[in-house]
């Protein structure tokens, strides 16, 4: 331990980690605080803050830190355990007024710059403490360095996510959001802060539970929070410096209360720090990218990165038989997928439509008249993996199995069963909930030779479920934590089963879920001119290998449309539909190109980091950029989008000139191949007429596409100087 002073309170280093700037400081009073190092003890925030019933906060507000409870919590002991390259410390802090006990684990990679944060809380007390709110991370003394005012000069990084508009990150000026109050005139701190937070059982059916801190200096502190349920963020100003504070549930924004009784404990869902000292937001996301993999169930999924056919999107939309699968059967294995996917409808023979009779997931005899296995069997035969459509945590409210399951296996609120949208939803605490998910998936898989499923969730069930005197908070945590042991309970009896995680699109995509499921459905968007910013941002959200995009190629586009949307999958996963077996020769021949292209440099994106050449792309931008930088080569991909199709003037704090719509060409950055002798290649597609010049003393690549709503895929592979 290192003793120093921080400002001008004495204090002691009990941890540091000097390749994320970050240490944990003690003071002469116990208190335990972590932040950059050099900071004034007023600037940091308390390691943990916690409010429950009868402790609140010390200055009200909508801040959640500066908690009674936080403030009195002081240092019991510390320990460190070393495995490899992973060093995990637990700091114990004690509240001496009611006896809660806080175990703050932060998991660091000495090769890496990231910190992993737990927090769990232990009622040591002899009274009952109702939990209401509890920090997982957080952080204080993050300042710009640029001027006195330690917030100038700090960009703030969100996401917003929306149906079919999902990973639409915005970025402001810190000072904008946290405006100056003059705090030396008033004496305190103000009371708001920025914030954004989840709600009900969508997770990121509003934005994504990720957000990052820039300055000028390429600076970035990114942050993502691994919660299914609830979560929440917030940044704000702390003497002149800025904290930010990572949550899962509370009781404010979820619903959320957890009563300790003496001797029981509580642990928060984890969080995730980033820190990258120079490359800005690229690098901090190629840092949160290794991190996301090391966290994640193995799977070889991961490593293969098949090429998935599903009937639905633009195609069949619900409404498969066996008369209108074997054709596209055929044509997806001629073109090169390894995996169909008969999607929503299988199991629909009612007349009154099927959204509200669903749960027992039996196949539909008039839609298959010689029975299901017979489709399924032509896909094994055809060389590829059979696949089903599945929505495991609901039971229409026509369905039988909503009479003949205990009452007790459904989300319930006030003693009444939750409907949402003609749906009740599945408690996974029950045992009777999972051992009737457990014989329909073992059953479909054991029996009629399923290898993936996509798991769907088309509602949002509200703030959750209350048994007992829980809270609704409460009980979608801990269905969500036992949905997820239920998924992994799956995976262990079928290993070699992909899962792909589905919420609507990507409503549910978190990193909870991701630890667990294979694949990602990044959007339910239909409009292939609307999907591009989506694609581009996709890896903000999930790994590349794990997001899965869209493309729905058909008989009635043209080269350059069907060209268009088989670009956008080929950096990530792929999910073709379409009419292939009603194409002509040419049309289909550019599919199988396509699928062709990914297979050569599918090997290299489960190892590679993303990259925004043009910066991270908004929602209306004509020009679009998105890389990765693999061991052997780069990638890029580049849209060019028609103004009016999908792109229409410039985004705020970006050069006015980058989106003009009068411009065939477009110079892009690529910082990492400055000074290298690169040479770029056209992968896809060679009708795109785009011709590409590389110069290497500024590492700026400029790209010509001449038609607009056209794409390119390029690789940028650096050869010897002679």
């Amino acid at each position: 331990m290192l003793t120093a002073a921080v400002g001008t309170v004495e204090s002691t280093r009990i941890w540091s980690r000097p390749e994320l700037g970050l240490h944990a400081v003690l003071n002469a009073n116990g208190a335990v605080r972590l932040g950059t190092p050099g900071q004034d003890w007023a600037r940091l925030v308390p390691l943990v803050e916690v409010t429950a019933t009868g402790h609140g906060r010390l200055w009200s507000g909508e801040r959640f830190i500066e908690t009674a409870i936080g403030d009195r919590m002081v240092y019991r002991d510390h320990e460190t355990v070393q495995d490899g390259n992973r060093e995990r410390t637990t700091i114990r802090l004690a509240d001496p007024v009611t006896g809660l006990v806080a175990e703050i684990t932060l998991e660091a990679d000495v090769d890496s710059g990231f910190l992993r944060a737990r927090v769990r809380l232990v009622n040591e007390g002899a009274e009952p403490l109702r939990l209401e709110s509890v920090t997982t991370l957080t952080l204080g003394g993050i300042s710009s360095n640029v001027a006195e005012d330690g917030l100038d000069g700090l960009t703030l990084h969100w996401a917003d996510n929306d149906w079919l508009a999902e990973c639409r990150w915005r970025q402001a000026e810190l000072r904008d959001q946290v405006v100056p109050l003059s705090r030396s005139a008033h004496g305190h701190e103000g009371r708001g802060c920025f914030e954004r937070y989840s709600q009900g059982s969508w997770s990121t059916g509003r934005h994504l539970p990720v957000a990052a801190l820039t300055d000028r200096n390429g600076n970035a502190w990114l942050w993502q929070i691994e919660s299914s349920a609830g979560w929440r963020f917030e940044t704000g100003e702390r003497e002149g410096a800025a904290y930010v504070a990572l949550f899962g549930p509370d009781d404010a924004h979820h619903q959320w209360q957890h009563t300790l009784a003496p001797g029981e404990d509580f642990h928060t869902v984890p969080a995730v720090l980033v820190h990258a000292e120079t490359g800005g937001l690229d690098a901090a996301f190629g840092t949160l990218t290794d991190y996301r993999r090391g966290i994640r169930r193995d799977h070889p999924d991961h490593r293969t990165l098949p090429v998935i056919y599903n009937d639905y999107m633009n195609t069949l939309m619900g409404d498969p038989t066996t008369e209108r699968l074997l054709p596209l059967i055929e044509a997806a294995a001629s073109a090169g997928a390894e995996v169909f996917v008969i999607d929503a409808g299988w199991y629909d023979d009612d007349a009154q439509g099927w959204w509200d009779s669903v749960g027992a997931w039996e196949a539909a005899p008039n839609r298959f008249p010689g029975g299901i296995q017979e489709v399924l069997d032509a896909i094994t035969k055809n060389g590829m993996t059979p696949g089903l459509w599945l929505e495991p945590e609901v039971v229409g409210v026509r369905s039988p199995l909503a009479h003949t399951l205990p009452p007790e296996a459904f989300f319930r609120r006030g003693g009444l069963r939750v409907t949402e949208h003609g749906r009740h939803h599945l408690d996974l605490r029950h045992p009777a909930a999972r051992a009737h998910l457990d014989e329909v998936v073992d059953r479909l898989v054991g029996e009629w030779g399923v290898g993936y499923l996509k798991l769907d969730y088309n509602i949002n069930i509200g703030p959750g479920a209350e048994n007992g005197t829980e809270s609704a908070g409460a009980g979608l945590l801990g269905h969500h934590r036992a949905h997820l042991d239920w998924m992994a309970g799956v995976l262990d009896r079928h290993p070699q089963l992909v899962l792909e995680n589905c919420g609507s699109g990507g409503l549910r995509m978190d990193y909870a879920q991701l630890a667990v499921a294979q694949l990602q459905s990044t959007s339910d968007q239909q409009d292939p001119l609307r999907y591009p910013p989506i694609t581009a941002a996709a890896a903000t959200a999930a790994t590349p290998e794990q997001a899965a995009v869209w493309a729905y190629p058909q008989p009635d586009q043209t080269l350059d449309e069907i060209a268009f949307t088989l670009t956008g999958p080929l950096l990530g996963r792929i999910h073709l539909s379409g009419f292939l077996n009603l194409m002509n020769d040419e049309q289909f021949d550019l599919v199988r190109s396509a699928l062709s292209v990914y297979k050569d440099l599918r090997p290299e994106i489960a190892a590679a980091h993303p990259f925004w050449p043009l910066g991270l792309p908004g929602w209306e931008d004509e020009w679009i950029a998105h890389g990765l930088r693999g061991q052997e080569s780069t990638y890029l991909m580049i849209w060019r989008r028609e103004p009016g199709s999908g792109g229409r003037g410039t985004v705020l704090g970006r050069d006015d000139d980058r989106n003009s719509s009068a411009d065939t060409d477009r110079r892009l950055t690529v910082p990492h191949l400055r000074g290298a002798h690169v040479h770029p290649t056209v992968l896809h597609p060679t009708t795109a007429a785009a011709t590409v010049e590389w110069d290497a003393s500024d590492g700026k690549l400029t790209v010509s596409l001449p038609r607009a709503n056209t794409a390119v895929l390029l690789r940028l592979s650096p050869v010897s100087s002679e």
